[in-house]
């Protein structure tokens, strides 16, 4: 008599409890289609990608418009224009004002190293006992001269960092028109891509509802946070003299992406720029409770 295997046995325990349903093997192979169709396609469907993601998060404004009577059409037409504005808006205008931010920014690298190099120098005088190691003056020279080749390494480079210009153009071609077909057609093409689907779909059917519900509600809901959070941030240090506040604006905005890590990440910059445009002094300290009071409100009021 054989003796089976106690592993095989449980793993063939685990097939027939979990795939013995038609719905779960439906549900399974589904999943796996599409993983493996983005995996080797989904480069060369970029822009069909990027216009599904941004329709999925303007669909719920769409539907909230024809709740109010407003005609299926006419609705689509509200949000497109306004998302195509809000585009335009944000090229024109803000990419703009933040590559001269950052160009602005870097060409002052070597300006607040200098300072650094006076206050790490005036330090070391004062403490002679603490920094008179070679080892650690060495390491000091050589942090000042990486930093100092970074700066001017990429404020002559920094177009080249850019993607291709015509794939930018393509995007910007393809991506608004995919946008408004789908918006416009969400039901219709809905409907054509289930024709795709097992025909035992009920399991596939649940699980996306609970999904769409969850996901959707905080995708959205991170996206509006970063608009908030950024449009808040950029003006509040825009108001206390803060030569980089759109740049930062955009940093704190990103930030939310990822909770709590993303926050402390951005407040090296915060706390850096502001000691390099006014040192330590009453505004740096006034930026500084402004941005925790910024941060603060985010995680209490507008994330729950």
């Amino acid at each position: 008599m054989v003796n089976s295997n106690p592993l095989l046995e449980s793993i063939s325990d685990w097939f027939r409890r979990n795939f013995s349903d038609p719905g779960a093997v439906a549900l399974f192979f589904t999943v796996l289609f599409v993983l493996l169709f983005l995996e080797f396609f989904g480069h060369f469907f970029m822009p069909v990608l990027i216009s599904i993601v941004l329709a999925y998060l303007l669909l719920s404004v769409v539907r909230a418009l024809t709740r109010l009577r407003l005609p299926h059409f006419l609705a689509v037409m509200t949000v497109f224009v306004a998302f195509i504005s809000l585009v335009v808006f944000s090229v024109v205008w803000l990419l703009p004002i933040i590559v001269r931010q950052l160009q602005n920014l870097v060409s002052e690298f070597p300006h607040a190293f200098a300072q650094a190099d006076a206050w790490v120098t005036n330090l070391m005088q004062q403490y002679p006992v603490i920094f008179h190691d070679v080892r650690f003056q060495q390491a000091i020279s050589f942090v000042q001269n990486e930093f100092s080749q970074m700066g001017q390494g990429a404020l002559k480079h920094m177009w080249l960092l850019l993607p291709n210009l015509i794939t930018i153009v393509l995007y910007f071609i393809l991506v608004p028109l995919l946008l408004f077909f789908f918006l416009k057609d969400s039901e219709v093409i809905t409907h054509w891509f289930s024709q795709f689907l097992p025909k035992n779909r009920v399991l596939v059917s649940g699980v996306w509802q609970d999904v769409n519900k969850k996901i959707g509600c905080y995708v959205r809901g991170r996206v509006i946070e970063m608009m908030a959070t950024g449009f808040v941030t950029g003006v509040t240090f825009a108001l206390l003299g803060m030569k980089y506040s759109i740049l930062l604006g955009v940093l704190v905005g990103f930030s939310v992406v990822i909770p709590y890590v993303g926050a402390v990440v951005v407040t090296i910059p915060v706390i850096a720029l502001a000691l390099m445009q006014w040192g330590v002094s009453s505004h740096s300290l006034a930026l500084m409770i402004a941005y925790t009071v910024i941060i603060v409100l985010d995680a209490n009021v507008l994330v729950p």
